[in-house]
């Protein structure tokens, strides 16, 4: 059952939406990076390793990013299904590259991406033969992460809420956007996206009465994903930017 949305709340939020969906949200954003390279396989490419290492603090994640975009000289996509990788990645190396993730670890799943690239072609292509909406779409992403042994980087399944993941289709399938890129709103409809779920989602959508529950799940993304398409019919995500909005004015209460 999908849950009504206080008017007031409902009107707030498509306040905030309007307000921080521009071209400035991208500065200091992760979503920075793939507007920084040319051609659409680039795009997409920098898009993903930038979502795949968007965790823990801005200040320690964007550099590590940064380092990508800058080792791969722009053409990231190239960078990876050549293999170029293996000149900064190597599987038996121990040492740390992000927080949990050693060199060896990201090799391993940099291999797996590159392997996909060579096989499907993209990563939108691979998904556009695996999926039709949007929770499949994170569903097979993981799938076949997980499979190539590399479900420490991409969550092995969809158990978890998939914050990274769902941010990441949240850019490739909105279109009309000054942030997200929509390169693959021809085959999967923004209307079956799932809202991007952290701690700090779940803290603002409990004080908003979205959700009752503290619990970063796929299920509770689910449940404000309904929520949000009472408040935005047409494209549910764009809940993600009014949520943003909300806890920048409300940060200090």
């Amino acid at each position: 059952m999908t849950m009504e949305v206080d008017k007031a709340i409902a009107e707030m939020l498509r306040g905030y939406a309007d307000k921080y969906e521009t071209r400035d949200f991208i500065v200091g954003d992760p979503s920075w990076y793939m507007h920084q390279v040319e051609g659409n396989l680039n795009r997409e490419s920098m898009a993903f390793l930038a979502s795949v290492f968007s965790f823990g603090s801005r200040e320690q994640f964007m550099p590590k990013i940064a380092s990508l975009l800058e080792w791969s000289r722009g053409d990231i996509d190239n960078w990876l299904r050549s293999g170029e990788f293996r000149q900064r990645f190597r599987p038996d190396d121990t040492h740390c590259f992000y927080r949990l993730y050693t060199y060896g670890s990201t090799a391993r799943f940099l291999e797996a991406y590159s392997r996909l690239l060579n096989s499907h072609g993209s990563l939108g292509e691979y998904v556009h033969a695996n999926a039709s909406a949007g929770i499949e779409a994170v569903a097979s992403i993981c799938k076949y992460f997980g499979d190539c042994g590399a479900g420490a980087i991409v969550p092995k399944d969809t158990t978890s809420s998939c914050k990274r993941v769902c941010m990441f289709m949240r850019w490739m399938v909105r279109d009309n956007s000054p942030v997200d890129l929509g390169l693959w709103s021809s085959f999967i409809d923004k209307r079956t996206l799932i809202m991007p779920m952290d701690t700090h989602v779940v803290t603002q959508s409990v004080r908003l009465g979205l959700l009752t529950s503290r619990t970063a799940s796929m299920s509770a993304a689910r449940r404000l994903t309904m929520a949000m398409s009472t408040v935005f019919p047409d494209d549910p995500l764009k809940g993600d930017f009014a949520l943003f909005g909300y806890g920048v004015n409300n940060k200090n209460k």
